[in-house]
Order: C-alpha cells, then structure tokens, then sequence
C-alpha cells in the first residue's frame, strides 16, 4: 500500500447551511439594490453622461415633459394607456409621475383619466413678457376689430413657428386653424412671413432645412418662391397670405417693433378672401401696430 493511499483523508467538513434569517436578509437587500438601482435609472443621467449631453429621458423632468405635451387642443382627457403610448415612457414611470402631477396640480383626475390641471393655467399667466405684451396689444386689436369686423392675431417667433399670444373675432369671425397659444409654421402664415422677412437670414435658411411641407394647394413651398415673398414684404411692410393655411381665407399682417429695430412679434388681420380688403386695412393695420411699438419702448 502507498504512503498516499494510507494516508489519512483530508479534513472535509460539512459546509454549514446559513441561518434562514440570513438568508431572508440577503434577499431583500438584493431587492433593495435593484430598487435602488432602478430608481436611479429614472432620476440620473447614464454613467458617463453629462448633464450637457446626456439623453434628456433620463431625467425625472425629462419623463414628466412629454406626459404633459402628450395633450392637444383637441383632448379634453387622455386614459393612462394613451399617455404611455404617446410619452413612450414605461407604464410604471408614467402612472407614477402622473399620480404626482395631481398632486401638485399639473394633472387633475377625470374618472379614470386625466387631464390638464388647473395650476398650469395659474403658472401660464404669470409669464412676466407675454402678459405685458398682450396688455399692450389688446386696445388696438379691439380698434382693429371695430374698424374691420374681421379675426385679428397677434403673434410671437418662437423656434420655427408662431406662437398666437392673442385673437380676437367678431360672431362672422375665423374661429378655426389658429388659437391663443397655438403654434403654426413661419412660412405659411401671414404673421409668420412677417416675422420671417425682418429676421436673421440664419432663420429662414433653418425654416428651409427642416422643410417647407404644403398645408394646402396653395402653401409655397419653393424656397427660391418664398425668398422672393419676403424680400417683398420686406420692401413694402406689409404681408399678404392667400389660402396658404386654409382654403377661402387670407391674411394681411405687419411686424411690430419695440422702438425701431427690436422685432417683438406681428400683427395680422384674416377674413375670407372674397371679403378681404387689402389695400383697405393696410393703413389701420399699419397705425396699429405703430401705436403698439409706442407704449413698448
């Protein structure tokens, strides 16, 4: 027999089998750091992202943004599902937030849906430069009014559209395609053409890039087309959109400045285009906008 094989076997002792206690305790701490872990993920950025450059998802304002911009003019109220599908966020993430959005106001509870709270309106109204600018615009809007019986706008720039801070119209009046603080594309609207033609030529070569899509048959939608129209408005001051936005109705508008070269927004008379008098309106349209820039500077 072998030294190896009379050898006395090694020490092998049972492997203990830990405490139930322990094990519970290991159980849910590995609970907790997924939690914990998940938690994160929905209020941090990636690791190695920067706050410049990281994706805008990732953060808890980042999920609750396009909860809020899943709503339309057109949605009184919107089930949780149809928030998930338009936010595309997880349903989880989304009936979290929407509960705090509740809570603070933002949202407010329909049954089983939701929809825009009242808090967003108070907060909508505290917007310090466009209330002072609707202040100032409102008295000649109803002039205008008085004197054309026809819809009147005021609009401002705001990315590649303009954004209507205020309309006004008579019982025969345009009721459709525009509302106060609805957007529409610079390159279509008569307000918005105005607005074109006296901004930065950085501005209408963006307008160009992201596409000049036709809303009707009539929309230019040629850039070489729509150069010519602004450098039009540009020389005479004033705007005029024919069906551009919608079939039977045209727009006449002027920009308005604060003093003499700071753009604040434009101004614009619309009617149905058998009814409307350019040449007309022009001069009242002009003393308008004249009169706004004056309690502006």
């Amino acid at each position: 027999m072998s030294a190896a094989a009379g050898a006395p076997p090694a020490d092998r002792r049972p492997t203990a089998t830990p405490p139930a206690e322990f094990v519970l305790s290991s159980v849910r701490s590995e609970r907790s750091e997924r939690s914990e872990r998940s938690e994160r993920s929905d209020n941090e950025p990636e690791p190695g992202a920067d706050a410049a450059g990281g994706d805008p998802m990732n953060s808890v304002l980042g999920k609750v943004r396009p909860i809020l911009e899943a709503f339309t003019s057109d949605d009184s109220a919107l089930s949780l599902a149809e928030l998930v599908r338009r936010s595309g966020a997880a349903k989880a993430t989304v009936h979290r937030l929407a509960q705090e959005l509740v809570t603070w106001g933002l949202l407010e509870r329909e049954g089983c849906d939701y929809r825009l709270g009242l808090r967003l309106f108070e907060l909508g109204q505290r917007v310090h430069r466009q209330r002072i600018l609707r202040e100032a615009v409102q008295p000649y809007m109803e002039d205008l009014l008085l004197i054309t019986r026809e819809t009147i706008h005021f609009a401002i720039h705001d990315s590649l559209d303009v954004v209507y801070l205020d309309k006004i119209f008579p019982h025969r009046g345009l009721n459709a395609e525009s509302r106060i603080a609805g957007r529409l594309p610079l390159y279509c609207t008569g307000t918005g053409k105005a607005i074109l033609a006296h901004s930065p030529p950085s501005l209408f070569v963006d307008v160009v890039r992201s596409g000049l899509k036709p809303i009707t048959r009539h929309t230019v939608v040629s850039p070489g087309r729509l150069r010519a129209q602004l450098d039009r408005i540009r020389d005479e001051g004033i705007a005029l959109e024919s069906e551009e936005i919608r079939l039977g109705y045209a727009s006449l508008a002027v920009p308005v400045f604060a003093g003499r070269t700071t753009l604040v927004g434009a101004l614009s008379i619309t009617a149905p285009t058998y009814r409307m008098d350019a040449s007309g309106h022009a001069t009242a349209l002009r003393t308008a906008a004249l009169g706004i820039g004056r309690s502006l500077a």
